[in-house]
């Protein structure tokens, strides 16, 4: 298996962009960085880099061992790289909807959401308690497929690059063929947006083709601004609160609520209470929908009502 790692090769580009994105601030957006949500964001890929490092191997291994199960012996080709690479995104596709829709994993993902700026020092937001999720076994049909777990780490790898340089304002859209076809900085910012048309929308890392199959792309509206962050804004630059919150948020709910209702603070989408005290991601945004609706259902009478007016 090559000892070879594309993120740690890509690092230097990283901070080369990310300097160029900050002098393109300073001209001419200066609001797009703020500096103690810079060095948060700085912070939390340090700390996700460690805790991949303590974890990562663990995982390989399990990986290996799983790899012996396989169903066919696919090649280290071209096209293998190539088909690995598709299939990966998929499931990168599919573990990021699970990290919105389900709340266990929704605790570790909030991490990459939690800013309210946009920029490539976002990206760098990256969880410290992934291993918590075992989302890594949405890359095990992968494994069993026959993809050895070196290919597949090598395609996370340069998925995973592949998604920084879309974490900006900079850029405004794409060519149209391009904006089809893969995830652009306007798709992803639609999935950084806490406005109501936007949650949960656009979870592709490579491909927004997945989006458009499977019913959740959002195209950006350029008549709404869009508002980053969370629902429940952090309204802290605390390194420890951005990076543990939601699990103390977790826990205290689940030692609050009534024994039957427990096990859906785990399982069920983020904002969901037994009570109906809060609010969900598809309520929010069918509350935004009625209330829409209703505003121009009256916008046409009255354009009706001023034509019947007599002159």
């Amino acid at each position: 298996m090559p000892d070879f790692s594309p993120t740690e090769l890509a690092v230097p580009g990283f901070v080369a962009l990310v300097l160029v994105e900050m002098v393109w601030a300073w001209r001419k957006r200066r609001e797009a960085y703020e500096p103690r949500d810079t060095l948060t964001s700085l912070a939390f890929g340090l700390g996700s880099t460690v805790a991949g490092l303590l974890t990562g191997g663990l995982f390989l291994a399990l990986f290996l061992w799983a790899w012996q199960f396989r169903a066919f012996d696919i090649p280290w080709s071209w096209w293998a790289f190539a088909l690995c690479f598709v299939l990966d995104d998929l499931a990168y596709y599919w573990v990021h909807r699970f990290g919105h829709r389900v709340r266990w994993f929704w605790a570790s993902h909030v991490n990459h959401h939690s800013s309210q700026h946009f920029n490539l020092s976002t990206a760098l937001r990256q969880s410290w308690t992934g291993f918590l999720t075992l989302g890594f076994a949405f890359k095990l049909p992968l494994v069993l497929m026959g993809f050895h777990p070196g290919m597949i780490a090598i395609c996370a790898g340069f998925n995973l690059i592949y998604q920084f340089w879309i974490h900006t304002e900079a850029i405004d859209k794409m060519p149209r063929w391009f904006e089809s076809v893969m995830n652009t900085p306007s798709h992803h910012r639609v999935h950084h947006a806490t406005n109501p048309r936007y949650l949960d929308r656009n979870y592709a890392g490579v491909f927004i083709l997945w989006d458009r199959l499977f019913g959740t792309f959002e195209p950006e509206n350029d008549e709404e601004r869009i508002r980053y962050g969370i629902v429940k804004q952090l309204g802290s630059f605390n390194l420890v609160w951005a990076v543990f919150h939601e699990w103390v948020g977790i826990a205290e709910d689940v030692r609050r609520a009534p024994w039957r209702h427990k096990l859906s603070y785990l399982l069920r989408e983020p904002g969901w209470s037994h009570d109906g005290s809060r609010a969900t991601s598809d309520q929010i945004r069918a509350d935004w929908i009625a209330r829409s609706e209703a505003a121009n259902k009256v916008a046409v009478e009255n354009a009706i009502a001023e034509t019947r007016k007599p002159t």
